[in-house]
């Protein structure tokens, strides 16, 4: 009798424990692994000090933009 307490006791303590180790095994590498890329990603769009970022716009494509809308002849309608 004692012995099948001790073993369900056991059992019982040591099942969080194997829980927790298997979702680190099944999701917590996972997770480093996004966290590791997101970081690399971060760092090659973060900007050092002292940077100089020129966006050049050409004087050609300023010219060629909307120079209006097509005329509409109308007529007003009395009530």
């Amino acid at each position: 009798m004692f012995k099948y307490i001790f073993i369900v006791v056991l059992v019982l303590i040591l099942i969080p424990q194997v829980r927790r180790w298997l979702f680190w095994m099944i999701v917590g590498k996972q997770l480093m692994k996004e966290q590791k890329k997101r970081e690399t990603q971060q760092r090659a769009t973060t900007r050092k000090q002292g940077d100089i970022n020129i966006n050049y716009v050409p004087n050609d494509a300023k010219k060629g933009g909307f120079k209006g809308g097509e005329y509409v002849d109308y007529e007003e309608v009395k009530e």
